[in-house]
């Protein structure tokens, strides 16, 4: 949506091939990533001042892997041995 208003507003058409690096670049716009990896530091910073108890900060916790393969084995409390 954002570089389609770029684009009308400079006139541009897909037609005329330019890229979105270079509209983007002609009207000072940050790159969306950019943009992203910004708003992505600011939460994490936020989460680390946060308490250590907090649900998001638990998450941070999580192993990062590959799952199991196949159906998950059976388990839990009424289950016999």
């Amino acid at each position: 949506m954002e570089t389609m208003m770029l684009r009308w507003t400079a006139e541009v058409t897909r037609m005329d091939r330019i890229r979105n690096d270079a509209i983007r670049q002609k009207f000072g716009v940050a790159p969306i990533a950019e943009k992203m990896r910004e708003a992505r530091l600011r939460w994490y910073g936020h989460v680390l001042h946060g308490k250590e108890d907090s649900i998001r900060k638990i998450g941070l916790n999580f192993e990062v892997g590959k799952r199991p393969r196949g159906r998950p084995k059976k388990g839990g409390v009424m289950t016999p041995e």
